[in-house]
């Protein structure tokens, strides 16, 4: 199965919580509400630097993405 590159999620048990999750490398799950990140990815020293990168990327990406979906609604 191909998923998408991002996926939106909530939960009752966190009724403020907006979650974001990326499905690619770097996997993630991010709280849009305090843009708390959970990594699914473990990652070494040597990766720091491409993380930092590839971390802005994808939380600007994550944050454009819940942007467009949410205008779809109010449509």
């Amino acid at each position: 199965m191909a998923l998408p590159k991002f996926i939106l999620g909530d939960n009752t048990a966190y009724p403020n919580a907006i979650f974001v999750i990326h499905t690619e490398f770097p996997r993630f799950i991010i709280n849009l509400e305090d843009d708390e990140v959970e990594w699914f990815e473990d990652f070494d020293v040597d990766d720091q630097k491409e993380l930092e990168i590839e971390t802005e990327n994808a939380i600007k990406l994550a944050t454009e993405f819940y942007d467009i979906e949410i205008a779809k609604y109010e449509d």
